[in-house]
């Protein structure tokens, strides 16, 4: 690859897009172009010891391409509202949708590689189950208007042919450094962190299916930060194409995660179960678990993550006991 040659990272600020520039600064690439709104949040702490050659706004990445667009070899376009509770379709639509519609064009036209985030959020209840196959894409009924704004996108790039030639990952439970300005967004484990070195306690929404499953049992596709920064950025080198869960392929109850975090800071487990909120009880989901066979297929090689102890364990004493972002 030319010296002048040029990758994008929009969201890069935010927590998997920052990760995602630090992988590449590992692999010793540094002609980065970062893309993000910083505006009064603490997302500019995320930047700090990357090594990038320009910052510029969300609002002028169009622009900036049509200058530029003959240099950018990879797109990472990660920039969109992540909010699963927000309730501006309007909103989310034009920046989940439009926006990701108009830079996939850009890229495609151009011969740009394009690796876009879609979301485990457009697989609703997960009654259908958690299957990337392209066939069952129209079947798939998201609870919220996030995941129907990250759909929606799904099914014009199917409708247009695309996904011969960009790379859509529905990332499932991510957790890990370089999430703190994410509010209510968070991973629990940074949440039930500060609960459990001052009370020494983890609060668990008790079970809104007990004949399904107990008190904590219900189950999430944890996957840490560091394992889906390296597989993002492999899609910028390798030429596979199509949309892909990236999760583990394994569910991690939240007791089991919980006495991860017990076991990070060396305390005794002390779970506290609470009622879920009435207003939750319809949109959660109790179970989720990426189907990763597609990605294996494609992938052809072995096929390591982190295990949640271990990943729980590097969070915790590496990076939130620290204070170091990643």
């Amino acid at each position: 690859m030319d010296n002048s040659s040029l990758f994008v990272i929009t969201g890069a600020a935010g927590f998997i897009g920052s990760a995602c520039a630090r992988e590449l600064n590992d692999r010793d690439y540094d002609n980065l172009i970062l893309v993000d709104d910083i505006e009064t949040s603490e997302k500019w702490k995320n930047l700090l010891g990357k090594s990038f050659e320009d910052f510029i706004s969300i609002g002028a990445l169009f622009p900036w391409l049509e200058e530029h667009a003959s240099r950018v070899k990879g797109i990472i376009h990660l920039g969109a509202c992540s909010d699963t509770l927000e309730k501006n379709g309007d909103y989310l639509m034009e920046n989940n949708y439009r926006y990701t519609q108009k830079l996939c064009k850009i890229a495609t036209e151009r011969d740009i590689r394009f690796v876009y985030a879609s979301s485990a959020a457009t697989y609703g209840n997960g009654s259908q189950g958690f299957s990337d196959d392209l066939d069952l894409l129209e079947t798939l009924k998201p609870l919220n208007l996030y995941g129907f704004s990250k759909h929606f996108f799904d099914l014009w790039a199917k409708k247009h042919d695309l996904f011969d030639r960009i790379v859509g990952l529905k990332y499932f439970n991510v957790f890990g450094p370089n999430e703190n300005h994410k509010g209510h967004m968070a991973s629990m484990v940074y949440k039930m962190l500060p609960k459990v070195k001052e009370e020494g306690v983890v609060q668990l929404f008790k079970s809104s299916e007990p004949e399904r499953f107990g008190d904590g049992d219900q189950c999430r596709d944890f996957i840490y930060i560091k394992d889906v920064a390296r597989i993002t950025v492999d899609f910028l080198f390798n030429n596979i194409s199509g949309i892909f869960n990236i999760g583990r392929g394994k569910p991690t109850t939240w007791n089991e995660l919980a006495t991860a975090l017990f076991k990070a800071v060396g305390k005794e487990k002390n779970i506290d179960y609470i009622d879920m909120p009435k207003t939750l009880v319809k949109q959660y989901q109790n179970y989720t678990c990426a189907d990763m066979s597609k990605f294996l297929t494609a992938h052809g090689k072995p096929f390591r993550t982190m295990e949640i102890k271990e990943a729980v364990e590097d969070y915790v004493n590496e990076h939130l006991l620290t204070g170091r972002n990643w």
